[in-house]
C-alpha cells in the first residue's frame, strides 16, 4: 500500500528548484503557477538565498507549487495515478498541496489559498514577537508537561520523539532556561507562533475567502492533520485546512492512522527528506523514497510499480 506525503515550511532550501527546471514541462507549469499565486516561484525556487524563501508569504506558495510539479514528474496522468495510491497526507502548508493533487482544491485555487495563507500568516506574526523551538528526544509527557508550564503550545507533534513548542519570545526563553531532561533544543527560523492562537487573525481572513472556494470529495484517502483521520468530504477539509492554521499539526496521529492502515511504502514530494525521515522511525519496515532531485524519479517510480495497487478501497 502506497502513501504520498507533501512537506511543509522548513523543507525550502536554496536552489532546490534549479535541477527540477530540467525536466519537461516543470518550468512551464511554475511559470503558470507563478501567474496565478503572483509570486516569482522560479526565481525564489533557484536562485533567491535562504533569508527570501524563509519569509512565510514566499516559502509557503512555493512549497505548495514544488509539491505539485515532483508528484505531476511521477505520475503524469493522475486519474491512474488514483489507481495506485492509497494514502495521501501533507504537514502543515503540506495539506495543500495534498487536497490540490487528490482534487479536493484546483491547482489555481490552492495557488490562491496558499498566498493568502502566507500573507496572513506573516501579519498575524507581526502582532506579538513569538516563535517555535523543536524539541529532539526527551519523554514525552515531560516535554508536554514543561511547555504546559511556561504556556506554550506543542505546536506539532511529529511522533518519533519530536515535538515542536511554539508561544511569545518570554515563553520560549523561560522553556529553555529548565529545559525536559534528557531533550535538544534548536529553535526554528520563523516568523511566529504558527499552529497556535497567535494565528487567530489568519483564520479569520481564510474563513471569507474558503465560502468562495469551490471544492470536491478527495479521489483517494486524504488525512488530515486535526487528528490523522481519513477525510471523505471536500468541503470539511478544507474546513480543516483553514482552522489547522491556529491549530497544533498531529503528525504523530497521521503516522499511526498510515501504520494502522498497513501502509508498506512512503514517497515524499520535493523538497522532500523531512517526512521520510520521520516515517523511517516511527513506522520501521516501511520503505521510503524521498524526491529530491529529477535524480530520484526511477526510484520513485520503481517505488510506486511495486507498491502500488488498485486493490483497495476507501
Amino acid at each position: 500500500m502506497l502513501a504520498v506525503l507533501a512537506p511543509g515550511q522548513g523543507a525550502q532550501t536554496p536552489g532546490f528548484l534549479s535541477p527540477w527546471l530540467e525536466v519537461p514541462g516543470v518550468e512551464d507549469r511554475l511559470s503558470w503557477l507563478s501567474a496565478v499565486s503572483g509570486v516569482d516561484l522560479i526565481t525564489h525556487g533557484t536562485t533567491s538565498d535562504a533569508d527570501v524563501i524563509r519569509d512565510t508569504a514566499v516559502a509557503q506558495p512555493l512549497l505548495v507549487a514544488a509539491g505539485l510539479v515532483g508528484a505531476f514528474a511521477v505520475f503524469p496522468r493522475p486519474d491512474e495515478a488514483f489507481e495506485q495510491v492509497a494514502v495521501v497526507a501533507g504537514h502543515s502548508v503540506g495539506e495543500i498541496t495534498a487536497a490540490a493533487w487528490v482534487g479536493v482544491l484546483s491547482a489555481e485555487a490552492a495557488m490562491v489559498f496558499v498566498r493568502e495563507r502566507g500573507d496572513a500568516m506573516a501579519a498575524a506574526a507581526t502582532v506579538t514577537p513569538t516563535g517555535m523551538t523543536a524539541v529532539l528526544g526527551g519523554d514525552r509527557d515531560e516535554v508536554l508537561a514543561a511547555a504546559a508550564a511556561t504556556g506554550l503550545t506543542p505546536a506539532n507533534d511529529n511522533g518519533a520523539g519530536q515535538i515542536v513548542v511554539a508561544g511569545t519570545l518570554e515563553q520560549l526563553a523561560a522553556f529553555a532556561a529548565a529545559p525536559p531532561e534528557r531533550a535538544r533544543l534548536r529553535p526554528l527560523q520563523v516568523a511566529g507562533a504558527f499552529h497556535t492562537d497567535h494565528m487567530a487573525p489568519a483564520v479569520a481572513v481564510l474563513s471569507r475567502h474558503a465560502r468562495s472556494i469551490s471544492v470536491h470529495n478527495p479521489r483517494t484517502r486524504l488525512l488530515s492533520n486535526a487528528d490523522g483521520t481519513a477525510i471523505q468530504d471536500g468541503a470539511e477539509f478544507l474546513r480543516r485546512l483553514v482552522a489547522q492554521v491556529s491549530a497544533p499539526v498531529r503528525w504523530d496521529l497521521v503516522m499511526a492512522t498510515m501504520g494502522d492502515l498497513g501502509v508498506t511504502a512512503v514517497l515524499e514530494v520535493p523538497p522532500a527528506g523531512t517526512l521520510t525521515g520521520l516515517v523511517r522511525r516511527a513506522l520501521p519496515g516501511v520503505e521510503t523514497v524521498a524526491l529530491k532531485t529529477p535524480d530520484d524519479l526511477e526510484a520513485a517510480r520503481d517505488l510506486v510499480a511495486r507498491h502500488g495497487s488498485p486493490d483497495w478501497a476507501l
